[in-house]
C-alpha cells in the first residue's frame, strides 16, 4: 500500500531550489518566519554531494528546519523524513528528525513525542544521513508514535549543540513507507504476491501452496481472478475468496481451517459444485471428521453421485459427518424417474441372482424391481453386463421361473451407491427438501453404522431412505421427521416409503413420520423400533402396514411407540420357495408399551398382522405387553389376526406366545395368552364345556390347561358341596378352542380356567 500512488496524497515537500519560503525557522505553523531572504541562509545549487542543496548557520540553541506545508498523518500509514546532512566549518552540531502534530482545527496536540534521536556529526564533509518514521499506531520501528488524534504534521530537522556550525543539507525526502510494515499491518497474504496468475488457464497450484508457506498463520487472500489449479492443494492457513479457483475432478482443495461449505462455496462460486468438492476433502483429510454446511441452504439441480465427487476411493471406513444445513431440489428433467422392463429367470437354487436377463446393459444399480412374486422394496443391488446377471437386495418370494420384471431407478439427492464400502458415515441436521420431485439418500451397498440424526425428509417423491444392499448393516435412524409427498391421497394409493433396510441391527429411534405407504420395511433382524409416532392418516380407504417385518426370525423389539391408523405387519416375503421346511418360524418379535389408535376403520382391521406366504407356518416367540389399543369411531373385531392370502398359520405349532396386560378400548374380543376364563355352570353336569373363543390370539386352539381354580361351592344335584377336581381334555369342539373339564360327577358352580394356545 502506498497512499501517493493509490490516492494521489503528496508527502513529498519541495526542494530548497524551489524557494525557502515554504520552509519555517520555527514549528512549521502558517505564521512562522521563514529562511526566505534570511543571510544565514542561502541556496547552493551545485554541491558534489547532494547537487542543489541548502547551507544554513546555526545561530540558536536548537536551530529548526521545518517544511511549512501539511504532512498527513493517516490511520494505518506510515511516513518516512529522511535528511542528508554534512558539516563545512565551525563547532560540530548535532541533528535529529522533528516535527510539530496537528489536529484538524489546526491546533497544536500536545503530547506527542516530536523529535527522534540526535545524531552528532563527527567530521567536516562527512555526509550523515537521519531519518525518523511516524504513524499512528505503536508498532516495532516507528519512531514517532502519534496515534490518532494528530492528522498532520510539519517536518524537517532540528540542529542542536554549540552555535557557529555551517552545515549543508540535502533536499528533505517525505514518503510513504507503508509496505514496509504491510505483512504485520495485514492479516493475509496474497497468492498473487507469490506468483498468481489468476486467468483460470495457468496453474497457479504452485502459487497457493507458496503463500500458504508463508502465511505462517495468517490468512491467504484469494484476490479477485479466476485461479486454475490443476494439482491438488492444502492450504494449512484461514483463507479468504475473493476471486474463485476452477479444479479438475481428481484434484483436492483441502481448507484445513476453514473446512466448512461457506468457504468452498466462496471459493468455487457454485454451491452444488462446492459441496461436491467439500466431500471429496472430507474422506481425502485425516484432520476433518465433519463437513459444516454453515446453515447454509444448498440448492442441487440434480442427484449427486457421492462416489463420483470423491473419485480416487471406492471404500472408507472412518467416522465423517455432514451436518448443519439444508439441500434443496431444483429443476426438473434430471429427477425424473426411469423405468425399464426385461425378461429375466429367477431360481430357488440362487436367491439372490436374476438370469439371462435381456437388455441388461439398460437396469441401473440401485432400481426397484417389481413383477410376479417380487416381495415389497427389492432392488438390484448389482448388474454383471457380461454375464447378464443381476444381483439381488432380497430373495425373491415366489418367483421360479421366466417372466418380465420393471426395473425402476428413483432419483436420490445423495446417492451413494457407487462406493463399493462406506462405514461410519453421519448425517447430521440436514433438511432433505425434495419438493416431490427427488429421493432422500440411497445407501451404500456395503457397510455399517451409517446414522442419520435430527433429520428431516420433506415430500421425497418416491423414497427417503433406500438400502439397495447391505450398507444399512446397524444403521442408526434417531430424531428425524419425514413429511410425505402424498398426504392427499388414501393410504392404499400411496407409493412413498420413507425407510428401506435389508441387513441387521437396524435402529429406529424417536421418529416422526407422516402418511407414507410404509413408515419402514425392515428384512433383517436384531431390530430396535422405539419412541417412534408413525401414521398413516385417519382419511377413508384401507389401511397399510406402517411397520413391516419382512423377515419371520426378525428378533425385533418394538416399544414405546405411537402407531398411528396403521399396523404391524409380520411377513416371510423374502423366501424363493415360502412354505415352511424348517427353523424358527415366525420367532423372535417383541411388542411392549405402544400406543395404537385407528378411526374410522372396518371391523377386521388389526393392529398386528402376520401374513405367511406359504403353508406350514407358525409362531415361535412374539410377547404383545403393556400396550394400548384403541379404536375410535368405530368397534375392531380384533388387535392380532393372520391375513391368510397365502396361507394360514399351523395353530396347533404355536410356541411361546404371551399376550397380557393390555389395554383394550373399543375391541370386541381382547386376546390373552394365558386366557383365564371364566366359566358358569348353572346346571348338573358331569363335563363342562368350556369355551375359550375368540379371545384366544389368532383364534387359536385351546392347546394347554395352566390351571383351574374353583369359585365358590362346587355342589351335586342335591346342592350338597363336592369337594373334587376336574379332568381337563384340551382342544375340545369342532373349533379345537373348548375346553372339557370332567368331573367325578355331576356338578354345576363355577370356575377359572387358564389357558393357553400354544406350547
Amino acid at each position: 500500500m502506498n497512499k501517493a500512488i493509490t490516492d494521489g496524497v503528496q508527502f513529498m515537500p519541495p526542494s530548497f531550489g524551489a524557494g525557502l519560503a515554504s520552509w519555517s525557522r520555527g514549528d512549521g505553523e502558517p505564521s512562522s518566519a521563514t529562511y526566505h531572504n534570511v543571510a544565514t541562509a542561502a541556496y547552493v545549487p551545485a554541491d558534489q554531494d547532494f547537487g542543489g542543496c541548502l547551507e544554513l548557520q546555526k545561530t540558536d540553541s536548537v536551530q529548526k528546519l521545518r517544511y511549512k506545508g501539511q504532512t498527513p498523518i493517516l490511520p494505518g500509514c506510515y511516513i518516512r523524513v529522511t535528511a542528508r546532512i554534512k558539516a563545512m566549518s565551525g563547532n560540530l552540531p548535532s541533528v535529529r528528525i522533528s516535527g510539530w502534530a496537528g489536529d484538524a482545527d489546526g491546533d497544536h496536540v500536545s503530547g506527542l513525542p516530536e523529535t527522534d534521536v540526535a545524531v552528532p556529526l563527527t567530521a567536516y564533509g562527512e555526509v550523515v544521513e537521519v531519518s525518523a518514521i511516524i504513524g499512528s499506531g505503536n508498532r516495532p520501528g516507528v519512531d514517532l508514535v502519534w496515534g490518532t488524534g494528530a492528522i498532520y504534521g510539519h517536518f524537517g530537522i532540528d540542529l542542536t549543540g554549540q552555535n557557529g556550525a555551517v552545515v549543508r543539507i540535502d533536499d528533505i525526502v517525505i514518503e510513504d513507507v507503508t509496505q514496509v510494515f504491510l505483512r504485520d499491518l495485514m492479516n493475509w497474504v496474497d497468492v498473487r504476491d507469490y506468483g498468481a496468475v489468476g486467468d483460470g488457464i495457468t496453474d497457479d497450484s504452485a502459487a497457493f501452496e507458496a503463500a500458504d508457506a508463508a502465511a505462517d498463520g495468517k490468512r491467504v487472500l484469494v484476490s479477485k481472478g479466476i485461479y486454475y489449479l490443476g494439482n491438488s492443494v492444502t492450504l494449512e492457513n484461514r483463507v479468504q475468496f475473493e476471486g474463485n479457483v476452477v479444479m479438475p475432478d481428481h484434484a483436492i482443495l483441502s481448507l484445513t481451517r476453514d473446512f466448512h461449505l461457506p468457504a468452498y462455496i466462496d471459493a468455487f462460486g457454485n454451491e452444488e459444485l462446492a459441496f461436491r468438492k467439500a466431500f471429496q476433502s472430507l474422506l481425502n483429510n485425516s484432520d476433518h471428521e465433519g463437513l459444516d454446511l454453515g446453515g447454509r441452504r444448498v440448492s442441487i439441480s440434480g442427484p449427486i453421485d457421492m462416489q463420483a465427487a470423491v473419485n480416487n476411493r471406492t471404500t472408507f471406513a472412518q467416522r465423517r459427518l455432514i451436518r448443519n444445513g439444508q439441500l434443496r431440489a431444483e429443476g426438473g428433467a434430471a429427477w425424473e424417474t426411469e423405468t425399464v422392463t426385461s425378461q429375466a429367470t429367477y431360481s430357488a437354487s440362487q436367491p439372490f441372482t436374476l438370469s439371462n436377463v435381456t437388455d441388461v446393459a439398460n437396469v441401473k444399480v440401485g432400481s426397484l424391481i417389481e413383477g410376479n412374486g417380487v416381495g415389497r422394496e427389492v432392488y438390484v443391488r448389482a448388474c454383471n453386463v457380461a454375464a447378464q446377471q443381476i444381483t439381488l437386495s432380497q430373495p425373491l418370494s415366489d418367483a421360479v421361473g421366466t417372466q418380465n420384471y420393471s426395473f425402476t431407478r428413483f432419483k436420490y439427492m445423495l446417492d451413494f451407491s457407487g462406493f463399493d464400502k462406506l462405514t461410519y458415515f453421519s448425517m447430521s441436521d440436514i433438511e432433505f427438501q425434495c419438493n416431490n420431485m427427488a429421493s432422500g439418500v440411497l445407501m451404500p451397498p456395503l457397510g455399517g453404522i451409517f446414522q442419520f440424526r435430527d433429520c428431516f425428509f420433506n415430500r421425497p417423491q418416491n423414497r427417503a431412505i433406500t438400502s439397495h444392499g447391505s450398507g444399512c448393516q446397524g444403521m442408526l435412524v434417531d430424531r428425524c421427521n419425514f413429511e410425505s409427498p402424498e398426504n392427499g391421497l388414501e393410504a392404499s394409493d400411496r407409493q412413498a416409503v420413507a425407510i428401506t433396510a435389508n441387513a441387521n441391527d437396524v435402529k429406529l429411534r424417536d421418529n416422526r413420520a407422516s402418511q407414507f405407504r410404509h413408515f419402514a420395511v425392515l428384512s433383517g433382524s436384531n431390530n430396535v423400533v422405539t419412541g417412534n409416532h408413525f401414521f398413516q392418516g385417519s382419511g377413508g380407504g384401507v389401511r397399510t402396514a406402517g411397520l413391516v417385518l419382512a423377515l419371520r426370525a426378525c428378533n425385533t423389539t418394538v416399544t414405546g411407540n405411537y402407531v398411528d391408523n396403521c399396523f404391524i405387519e409380520w411377513t416371510n416375503e423374502r423366501e424363493p420357495e415360502p412354505d415352511y421346511v424348517g427353523g424358527f418360524g415366525f420367532a423372535g418379535l417383541s411388542i411392549t408399551d405402544n400406543v395404537f389408535l385407528a378411526g374410522g376403520v372396518a371391523s377386521w382391521f388389526s393392529f398386528i398382522i402376520v401374513k405367511p406366504y406359504g403353508t406350514g407356518h407358525f409362531v415361535n416367540g412374539l410377547n404383545v405387553s403393556g400396550n394400548t389399543f384403541r379404536c375410535v369411531d368405530a368397534v375392531m373385531n380384533r388387535v392380532e389376526r393372520v391375513d391368510t392370502s397365502f396361507a394360514n398359520l399351523e395353530l396347533d405349532k404355536m410356541r411361546k406366545i404371551y399376550i397380557s396386560n393390555n389395554t383394550h378400548h373399543n375391541v370386541e374380543y381382547p386376546a390373552h395368552n394365558p386366557l383365564i376364563v371364566n366359566h358358569s355352570q348353572n346346571s348338573v353336569a358331569q363335563t363342562w364345556q368350556v369355551d375359550c373363543a375368540p379371545n384366544l390370539p389368532f383364534n387359536g386352539y385351546a392347546m394347554n390347561v395352566d390351571g383351574v381354580s374353583l369359585r365358590g361351592k362346587v355342589a351335586n344335584s342335591s346342592n350338597t358341596a363336592q369337594y373334587v377336581m376336574p379332568h381337563a381334555f384340551e382342544e375340545r369342539g369342532t373349533g379345537r378352542n373348548e375346553v372339557h373339564l370332567v368331573w367325578p360327577v355331576a356338578v354345576e358352580g363355577g370356575v377359572n380356567v387358564q389357558v393357553r394356545m400354544d406350547r
